[in-house]
């Protein structure tokens, strides 16, 4: 706990620092690309298109939530997911991109997932916003429940900041652990009810849906929905909101304890 107050305090001392090197590392992503910015969306946009296509206009897929179209009720899915894999993926090898800063005796190694975190943010950002603007688009009007999708996006934050300091220290020494996170993920959005959910089915077994709350992430997506499709409040959902943060805070320390374990080798191995 005394490790998590130091960094903490670190975090805030050095917040200048921190914002200038995820603006930095934002910047980085595009540059020699052409179309630069434009890369960030065409992927997810034709991701967000081909399940469209597949689940609305192929088996005409009817969303749980009623009066509103599948496309509405996928993007406050796909949305944060986006988010949390990419700054998962990024985080994981963030040590090995700044490995000129890890040997640096003075530099403070924890804050290089938290600036790739950042950085992934600005970009979820910009996705948030392009949500509203679809749902405005559909003729829906705002609602004081869109704000919820901070406290959310601070969720999702949390949550793979914790798993990116195992992986990310882990990684230095065994370099699959990067496959096995891209691999794991492309699973885990079919573990989390993104494209589809139980409603959608006429027949499910009755213990699917508990099973799918186990996975923390889940969360995260049903708030999403909530404050976008249905107004719901987050204290509506207060087992899974405790849940949620239990399973994060314990990720979140042994992360760190794995990260600080493993800290003074990092500079031999890279």
């Amino acid at each position: 706990m005394n490790y998590l107050v130091s960094l903490l305090k670190e975090i805030i001392t050095k917040r200048k620092l921190i914002l200038e090197l995820s603006k930095a590392d934002f910047k980085k992503r595009f540059v020699g690309s052409y179309f630069g910015i434009a890369w960030l969306f065409l992927q997810p946009l034709a991701t967000i298109l081909v399940y469209f296509f597949v689940f609305q206009l192929g088996f005409k897929s009817v969303p749980p939530v009623p009066g509103y179209p599948y496309v509405l009720w996928l993007i406050p899915g796909i949305v944060p997911w986006f988010y949390f894999s990419e700054a998962l993926n990024l985080g994981t090898g963030c040590l090995q991109e700044y490995n000129y800063l890890v040997k640096k005796v003075v530099f403070r190694v924890e804050i290089l997932p938290i600036i790739k975190l950042i950085s992934c943010l600005m970009v979820h950002g910009i996705f948030a916003v392009v949500m509203i603007v679809v749902f405005l688009c559909y003729g829906f009007p705002p609602r004081a429940s869109w704000l919820q999708i901070i406290y959310y996006s601070f969720a999702a934050s949390m949550l793979s900041l914790g798993i990116g300091y195992f992986t990310s220290a882990v990684n230095v020494f065994f370099k699959d652990i990067t496959q096995i996170v891209g691999i794991s993920l492309q699973f885990g959005i079919w573990m989390v009810p993104v494209m589809w959910a139980p409603e959608m089915f006429e027949s499910i077994p009755s213990w699917l849906p508990f099973v799918l709350k186990i996975n923390p992430f889940y969360y995260i997506v049903a708030g999403y929905r909530d404050s976008m499709l249905t107004g719901n409040w987050l204290i509506e959902r207060p087992t899974l909101g405790l849940y949620f943060w239990a399973v994060t805070i314990v990720l979140m320390l042994a992360g760190l304890k794995v990260f600080k374990k493993l800290r003074p080798h990092f500079s031999d191995v890279l």
